[in-house]
């Protein structure tokens, strides 16, 4: 038998104060779970929004980058191409929304200034490369959105496992074990009684 199993006011009080924190851990849970479920559906919401303008974006510059090829030339347009720099100014950092990092990423904009003379191109070009750029800026805030949702969803997993851990198993537990101990205490002390009662009669 478990020490703590003892029918003792001792052990009566440690599972009453067991209970008690266990019902606090399961509603700190829950609260955390509701505001992870919220922040992840704003983080969907806005995910699906920048997939949306990504594809419209696209649409665009890829036509534009058509009209360009033909008016100075597939064999030009990828000169000018070649002439963009590798992003490499992109940086992670982390922030937390009730214990999960997600991350922020930053990077220099600065980069994507003219790489040529504006004097050598044709208006198609500069459009294509603007939209290109969007679609660059869209494409980088969509992927820290969906890592952010994809932390999320398993830190609301794993919330949930411990929420239902305490609800179907730990509380149970010490409510029964709550139980079991103020019943035998209360037997304990009618049997006390009883043995009382008969001693002074016996006197």
């Amino acid at each position: 038998m478990d020490p703590r199993e003892f029918p003792t006011k001792g052990n009566l009080m440690l599972a009453k104060n067991s209970l008690a924190l266990a019902n606090q851990g399961y509603e700190l849970m829950d609260k955390k779970r509701n505001i992870l479920l919220k922040e992840l559906m704003g983080l969907i919401d806005e995910a699906k929004g920048i997939q949306e303008e990504i594809d419209s974006t696209f649409t665009q510059a890829y036509a534009c980058l058509q009209r360009a090829n033909i008016e100075i030339g597939i064999s030009r347009v990828q000169e000018f191409a070649f002439t963009v720099p590798i992003e490499d100014s992109i940086r992670i950092q982390t922030r937390s929304i009730m214990g999960t990092e997600i991350p922020h990423i930053k990077y220099d904009e600065k980069q994507n200034d003219l790489t040529y003379s504006l004097g050598d191109t044709g208006e198609s070009l500069d459009i294509a490369r603007e939209a290109f750029r969007k679609v660059k800026n869209l494409t980088i805030k969509l992927a820290e959105v969906e890592n952010s949702a994809y932390r999320l969803a398993t830190n609301i997993k794993k919330t949930q496992k411990r929420a239902n851990a305490l609800k179907n198993i730990t509380i149970p537990m010490y409510t029964n074990l709550v139980y079991n101990i103020n019943n035998a205490l209360e037997e304990k002390e009618r049997e006390e009684f009883t043995r009382l009662k008969v001693i002074k009669r016996r006197q």
